[in-house]
């Protein structure tokens, strides 16, 4: 292996409890406790895991989190080449999805060291299960924008995607996200807000985004939240015979239309480009 040419060195992303501590594998034990460095989201949250799973940690425990990892990864890296295995832990899932992680696997794959993960719980996964909505694709969307211009422009990006929708929110801008939800998507569209997944206050609450958002402004809501959204429903085409189209042009130029505005309406009726029907028209 790369890992083996270059000193040994290797990284290990360590899928850590979304809150229930009964979650965590006896292999994340075993990484936390044989890892020469750990990259900790929150180094905090970090001891009081290991606190809760009764091991002790020997090896370095160092703060890996969004605004140092930047400048933390080129150390990460010297010690892969030192031979060291580092564990990469986040405050609960799996490192790099929406949490720390990625440069790391980015610059250690880059530098030759190999990648490999002690799976764990996935708050993503986990929503979707609980959500009630199709579960057989999916799309994952992170967080969206934090302002609610950039907000609804992705969103009207995402508005006729079939998968459900899977996103993450924070507690502060649940309120305003799922009105913008309801606003891009559709108010009727159905929808689950999941709040402190597998924790003691574990909450699943279904309804149209509308109901959601309504619920949302009178609640409040805290907690890590994960949201769930149905896809946009399968509008069937259909496709008018070649006879059609031209029986249509014809009716609107008997009527006193012009050829031209007469195809450009009915190509807009049957949602066709402009071509397509003159093509049709003047075959």
């Amino acid at each position: 292996m790369a890992g083996e040419e270059n000193g040994g060195g290797r990284v290990v992303l360590a899928g850590a409890p979304l809150g229930n501590i009964g979650d965590a594998s006896a292999r994340l034990r075993e990484v936390l406790t044989s890892a020469d460095v750990i990259a900790a989201e929150d180094t905090r949250r970090l001891n009081r895991l290991v606190r809760d799973l009764g091991i002790t940690v020997t090896g370095r425990i160092v703060s890996y989190f969004e605004g140092n990892d930047e400048r933390r990864t080129p150390e990460l890296v010297e010690a892969l080449a030192a031979g060291s295995v580092v564990a990469v832990v986040t405050d609960g899932g799996m490192p790099s999805v929406s949490d720390p992680g990625y440069r790391l696997v980015r610059a250690a794959l880059d530098a030759g060291y190999p990648v490999t993960a002690a799976p764990g719980p996935s708050a993503v996964t986990t929503a979707l299960a609980l959500s009630g909505l199709p579960s057989d694709r999916f799309c994952f969307e992170g967080f969206l924008p934090r302002t609610g211009s950039g907000r609804r422009s992705r969103l009207r990006e995402l508005a006729a995607e079939p998968r459900t929708l899977v996103l993450f929110e924070a507690p502060h801008r649940i309120k305003s996200s799922l009105e913008d939800l309801a606003a891009v998507l559709g108010a009727d569209r159905p929808a689950a807000v999941c709040r402190e997944l597998t924790k003691t206050y574990e909450e699943v609450r279904r309804g149209t985004l509308a109901e959601l958002a309504a619920w949302a402004a009178a609640n409040e809501p805290r907690g890590e939240i994960t949201v769930v959204v149905g896809g946009a429903p399968v509008v069937a085409v259909v496709v008018p015979e070649d006879d059609e189209l031209r029986a249509a042009v014809a009716e609107r130029e008997a009527g006193g239309e012009t050829r031209r505005d007469a195809i450009q309406a009915v190509a807009n009726e049957f949602g066709m480009k402009k071509r397509d029907v003159y093509n049709i028209v003047h075959s």
